[in-house]
């Protein structure tokens, strides 16, 4: 008997030879047209994307290199300037303006993104359940969503903004005093986090119910066999589950709170003294009210490379929150 044994299945899988032949045969026709079929399958798709990437760079590149160009000199609207390199920027990152709002932005952020969060997550578990008229329920839960928000704040400015408005009155009648909820900085500040939590919700609460509709029934069932308790089978199942899609949502959710001028603008117009100005609303006033172009792009760059780290981390949990 030969000393030498034939290798392995896996050995010979290594190798790149036959799984029943001797070694160094002709690999099967059928594995040939098989990876002349990827092939070209895949310049098919290269050239059907083609033209959409093509189109994407010019709608988006095209204004970035512009406001590159802005950010890098001292012009205006109607004048490019002279170029000064990154001082744009280090003025910005100097200003005490621009920290006061970066400061209220990221808590701006926190509580528009976890609020609404909550809020819409505690309703599509609520939907889940069976409530009377729950399909007219889930109509009248959108609506902050669906209308317009010009009119949400015009609605909001009736209820607060002067000491006759009605949720001031109230106060005043209970003998609470009577509240200034946009004159005050401080309640500004909560009045408008509140405001972004009631406009947002519904776009958390329907993320999360078509998450929920593709659970399986099955495995709550399981768990209430095994003695796992409510709030166990949220925890540990529920949440788990929805991890992806919860991800998801923060993600746009921050893109929307760091880039919302209408809900600010519209209810305080950033103030009072400034302690509702966000970035996005600096930005707006540099540019088209002091007419000072090169720092307010600056601060929308600057916001650009935050929300586009966010979203990088953000990413890299909704790949590790898979479930197998």
């Amino acid at each position: 008997m030969s000393s030498t044994t034939a290798p392995s299945g896996l050995a010979r899988a290594r190798k790149g030879l036959a799984p029943g032949g001797s070694g160094g045969g002709p690999v099967p026709k059928t594995l040939n047209r098989k990876s002349k079929l990827s092939a070209q399958a895949s310049r098919t798709f290269f050239w059907l994307l083609l033209p959409s990437v093509v189109l994407l760079v010019l709608i988006h590149g095209y204004p970035l290199f512009q406001a590159g160009i802005q950010a890098t000199h001292d012009g205006n609207l109607i004048q490019t300037g002279d170029f000064v390199g990154i001082e744009n920027f280090q003025s910005v990152l100097a200003s005490p303006a621009f920290w006061k709002a970066a400061q209220f932005t990221l808590l701006f952020t926190i509580v528009g993104v976890f609020g609404s969060w909550a809020v819409g997550l505690g309703l599509a578990l609520l939907l889940r359940t069976r409530i009377p008229a729950g399909g007219t329920f889930k109509v009248l839960l959108l609506l902050p969503w669906v209308v317009p928000i010009v009119v949400s704040s015009t609605a909001w400015n009736w209820l607060v903004a002067t000491p006759d408005s009605l949720i001031p009155s109230i106060f005043r009648n209970l003998g609470l005093g009577t509240p200034l909820f946009l004159a005050d900085p401080t309640l500004a500040a909560v009045t408008v986090m509140i405001f972004k939590v009631w406009v947002s919700f519904p776009f958390m609460m329907m993320m999360i119910s078509a998450a929920l509709a593709s659970v399986d029934t099955t495995v709550y069932e399981a768990a209430s066999m095994d003695g796992a308790t409510r709030f166990q089978q949220f925890s540990q199942i529920t949440l788990p589950l929805i991890a992806r899609s919860t991800y998801i949502s923060w993600i746009l959710m921050t893109i929307f709170c760091v880039n919302d001028f209408p809900t600010i603008y519209l209810l305080t117009g950033g103030g009072p003294v400034d302690a509702t100005t966000s970035l996005v609303v600096l930005a707006y006033r540099t540019v088209f009210q002091d007419f000072a172009t090169g720092p307010g792009v600056a601060i929308a760059f600057l916001m650009t490379i935050t929300l586009v780290v966010v979203s990088v981390v953000l990413y890299r949990q909704i790949r590790k929150s898979s479930v197998e």
